[in-house]
Parts: structure tokens; C-alpha cells; sequence
């Protein structure tokens, strides 16, 4: 099975030696996202809501890029800096996945690149 390399300007640049999101078959995996605006390439901060909410629009592009959309994610893992973000978190995730949301993993973890409060990552099957 030969893996494809899925890049776009509308998610972020990487900020490692790694991809936006490698093809396998019909598998798709998206690197971890977080809240980096793609037009600049800056982190914007906020509260947690807006973090959230730019990290799943940046996994969002990522996934388009590949041809899918959230529908398609069957696996997601949340890092979170203080787990008492956890409800606010769930409040704009649950915006993105509306019917038969994914499996997930949401773990505590004591720091996140960037100085961010919350990292996304998926598997989707397009």
C-alpha cells in the first residue's frame, strides 16, 4: 500500500519534520492540529472555545484537502492542558460531529506545542 501525502495552505504549516496528513488505502491520518491561524501562521490564543474551534477548522481544511469532510472521521484524540476544559471543549466538538460521532480518546497532558491549551488529532476514512 503506497501512502500519500496530503498538504494545504488552508490548515497550517507543519512546525516539525512531519506531514498535515499521510493517505494510506482509504485511510487518512491527520497530524495533530492546533489553534495556528493559516494565514499568518501565528498561534492565536483566546479562551478554549475559540482554540477549539480554529483547531477543528484547520483538521476541517486538512481533511478537504484529502477529498473528506468530518463525516468521514471514525477516530479522534484530544490533548488537553487541564481536563477541566473538557465541557467547554465538548460544547464546540459537538458542533463538528452532529450525527454518529467518532470514537475518542481526550487526554490530560502537562504542555502542547506552542504554549496552546488543546491539540486535535483524527483518523478518517475516506
Amino acid at each position: 500500500m503506497k501512502k500519500k501525502v496530503i498538504t494545504t495552505p488552508q490548515a497550517p504549516k507543519p512546525v516539525g519534520p512531519y506531514s498535515q496528513a499521510v493517505q494510506a488505502g482509504n485511510l487518512l491520518f491527520c497530524s495533530g492540529q492546533i489553534s495556528i491561524d493559516p494565514k499568518d501562521n501565528l498561534v492565536k490564543g483566546g479562551d478554549i472555545k475559540s482554540q477549539t474551534k480554529l483547531t477543528l477548522e484547520n483538521i476541517k481544511a486538512v481533511l478537504t484537502a484529502a477529498g473528506g469532510t468530518m463525516e468521514n472521521v471514525v477516530k479522534t484524540t484530544i490533548f488537553l492542558k487541564r481536563m477541566g476544559d473538557f465541557v467547554h471543549v465538548n460544547e464546540v466538538y459537538s458542533s463538528y460531529f452532529l450525527n454518529d460521532p467518532p470514537a475518542r480518546s481526550t487526554v490530560e497532558v502537562s504542555a502542547l506545542p506552542k504554549g496552546v491549551d488543546v491539540e486535535i488529532e483524527v483518523i478518517a476514512s475516506l
